[in-house]
């Protein structure tokens, strides 16, 4: 009996499979690849518009961080600070599934969409050798949240990404069923008690043994984003936001979009992926400007829309409120 054939879209990982696809991220295209945990859905970590086209293909409602993959421990050096901690658990769990929260490092090549405009970035090292062959391959370090629709089921099989996410993958390596299953535990260490913000692949009591101390539970919050797990009052600028403004008012700084031109404009041509791309580094720069508060024009209630203003009416709020 001759076997099933796959669809076009998935390729066995080889050689040849494993250079094509570095070559599509390095062309800010999304490749889907196995890990021990679950299938990723990967892109440039360096390149806002390829981290853009993540969400907007996952239909993932807001932006949330995203897990940044390296194929060297070394490598994760030029992304983020490591502390002692740090060192012992990436000695002891690396490669597997493990993520770290970490603060950025000055001058990290990460893209600020990846991490959601925070000054944290998380970070691991798979234990998969499709995965750490694709990652030198692209020579870059890889976004990659689950390979699935938002809300619909992990995928453990190349299979289940074609079933979630059709075309919007230009590419999925097949290296069989992920070992694991589970996403990877997510493990901050940004602040002077780890602390432990999802549960997964590497159990709290294995972590506790090598820190020699016990982890910190994030709060349940249904308004902060679970992955990485931080607060969404991180996400707001120091100066106010107005919503859906057609004009700046004195002292303020416009962020445009589409006709509406401003100080720093997200999308002249209203391309909502572009936007998305922009948002986070343009807030930074117009809250370091000399204005008393930044306006933000219009932005469509439709696609990746939906999460640039679930981000913006984060960053509206009033302080303390979420």
């Amino acid at each position: 009996m001759n076997p099933v054939p796959l669809p076009a879209l998935i390729e066995p990982a080889c050689a040849l499979s494993l250079a094509e696809a570095g070559r599509l991220l390095r062309e800010g295209r999304l490749v889907a690849f196995p890990t021990e945990t679950v299938y990723g859905l990967g892109a440039d970590a360096t390149c806002d518009r390829a981290v853009a086209a993540i969400f907007e293909a996952k239909g993932r409602p807001s932006f949330n961080p995203l897990i940044v993959h390296v194929a060297e421990a070394a490598d994760a050096l030029a992304l983020v600070e490591i502390d002692d901690r740090a060192r012992l658990l990436m000695a002891r769990f690396w490669p597997g599934p493990l993520t770290l929260v970490l603060p950025r490092r000055a001058g990290s090549p990460v893209s600020l969409l990846a991490s959601a405009g925070l000054d944290t970035i998380a970070v691991r090292m798979p234990d998969h050798p499709v995965a750490l062959d694709l990652i030198r391959a692209a020579g870059r370090p890889l976004a990659a949240p689950s390979a699935n629709r938002s809300g619909a089921v992990s995928p453990t099989l190349a299979l289940h990404v074609v079933d979630s996410l059709g075309a919007r993958v230009a590419l999925v390596l097949d290296g069989g069923p992920c070992r694991v299953g589970v996403e990877s535990t997510v493990l901050d260490l940004s602040t002077a008690t780890a602390c432990l913000l999802r549960p997964g692949g590497i159990a709290a009591e294995e972590i506790e043994a090598v820190l020699g101390s016990p982890l910190a539970r994030a709060a349940i919050d249904p308004h902060a984003p679970k992955s990485p797990g931080m607060l969404e009052s991180h996400y707001a600028p120091g100066l106010p936001v107005r919503l859906n403004a057609a004009t700046a008012e004195k002292d303020e700084a416009l962020l445009g979009f589409g006709a509406i031109d401003g100080t720093l404009t997200l999308s002249a041509a209203g391309d909502l992926q572009e936007a998305a791309a922009n948002l986070f580094a343009m807030l930074r720069l117009l809250d370091g400007g000399p204005h008393r508060a930044i306006a933000v024009a219009p932005i469509p209630e439709h696609g990746l829309g939906l999460a640039i203003n679930d981000r913006l009416r984060r960053a509206a709020a009033p302080r303390g409120q979420p």
